[in-house]
């Protein structure tokens, strides 16, 4: 059996995005920025990919812009903000302890350049409560970016409360929804959000397309010079058929929203039951406020490297995390950042599922996580040391 369970790292792509992008590689492959007839065939199916994607997301197509995917637009809209708010002497930034790297190491980057940069602190459930941002705001705070759901243990945040709080205290807001588009509703403007990135690969678009929302009047900073797309602001002509794809993907994995997330929802259910009979393992993340799909857990006494490798081989495809630092010898920065020790974090797990994943295939996966986890443990002398006292449990 082959199973695919690493949809946060990236989805299949569906048939509707396959075949909404096939014409525009050979038929209409105008320039959509040339004049003549054939580039403005393309420019019209970019008009309508932006009015069909502003549609989704309860916004404008004018407060669109494309770009390369949520990386690049978290990127532009965190440095947009902040160079709003310079102008205005205000450099203070609120985020998170858990957010993507796209989003810290932006952070980062601006931080070196003067900027003071708060980090909240994340509780065990992974939930940032409005209170913390609302205390955190200061007269000099320019920005507040709370990602949408994290990337690693599918925590779901009070989105609208936050914006709401943002709203009053004139703060602009930005929220990375790369891992909620497409798989729970979004609304920015009944959502109090003024910037939003998604990237289309994470619900069964393309990979390298992506968007970033920005409520008009927001002044955008250019990331990348040399033309005039994009009302200005992202130079480089338009990957069109990515962006035709992107449209019909956001659309149909919108248009099935609900019943997508009920069967979903329940295979997630089924396997978090399941590998929690596995002693001395914890769930990562709140039980409820979660993305349909992801399922995070940490098992004492092992090491996640080996525990994805043997998954791999009975034909389980998982994770340890975000496929972004998959390369990293150090233990998640998420689960660190809601609590967990370093022995503990390196023993973790994540699970993503899709609505193509099966009943049949939650218990095969169930299955295979045990025997894994006790064969591991079998031949671990961390593992051995626990259970004869020599050392104590973390995970009770």
């Amino acid at each position: 059996m082959h199973i695919y369970a690493d949809n946060a790292a990236t989805t299949k792509m569906s048939k509707s995005a396959i075949d909404a992008m096939l014409p525009y590689f050979d038929v209409i492959y105008g320039n959509p920025s040339s004049l003549h007839s054939v580039g403005q065939k393309a420019d019209e199916a970019l008009v309508n990919a932006r009015s069909r994607i502003a549609k989704q997301l309860g916004c404008e197509a004018k407060e669109i812009t494309f770009t390369s995917g949520g990386s690049e637009a978290d990127n532009q809209a965190i440095i947009s903000a902040a160079r709003i708010g310079e102008k205005k002497g205000k450099k203070h930034i609120i985020s998170t302890a858990f957010e993507h790297h796209a989003v810290l190491h932006t952070l980062n980057k601006l931080e070196k350049e003067g900027f003071e940069v708060t980090l909240l602190d994340v509780h065990e459930n992974g939930i940032v409560l409005p209170e913390q941002v609302a205390d955190a705001v200061r007269d000099d705070t320019c920005l507040v970016t709370v990602m949408f759901a994290n990337n690693e243990i599918g925590t779901i945040q009070p989105i609208k409360e936050i914006g709401q709080i943002c709203r009053e205290r004139g703060v602009l807001f930005h929220t990375d929804a790369v891992q909620a588009a497409g798989h729970i509703r979004i609304d920015v403007k009944e959502q109090n959000i003024d910037m939003l990135s998604l990237s289309a690969h994470k619900f069964h678009g393309p990979k390298g397309a992506g968007v970033l929302y920005a409520k008009k009047g927001i002044a955008l900073t250019n990331l990348i010079e040399g033309g005039a797309q994009e009302r200005g602001k992202r130079a480089g002509t338009e990957n069109i058929p990515a962006v035709m794809g992107m449209a019909a993907a956001l659309e149909d994995a919108c248009s099935h929203i609900d019943e997508n997330a009920k069967k979903i929802s329940a295979l997630r259910d089924r396997i978090i039951a399941g590998i929690s009979e596995i002693p001395h393992s914890i769930l990562n993340g709140d039980a409820e406020k979660r993305l349909p799909g992801n399922i995070n857990f940490c098992f004492e006494g092992i090491e996640g490297e080996s525990l994805l490798l043997l998954l791999d081989d009975k034909g389980v495809c998982a994770s340890s995390g975000s496929a972004c630092t998959s390369g990293s010898l150090d233990p998640s920065h998420v689960l660190l950042a809601i609590g967990r020790v370093h022995d503990v974090a390196h023993g973790s797990l994540r699970l993503s599922l899709s609505e193509e994943n099966t009943e049949e295939e939650a218990d095969y996966i169930i299955k295979s996580v045990k025997e894994v986890v006790e064969y591991l443990r079998s031949i671990s002398p961390v593992w051995n040391d626990l259970i004869n006292g020599k050392r104590e449990f973390i995970i009770k």
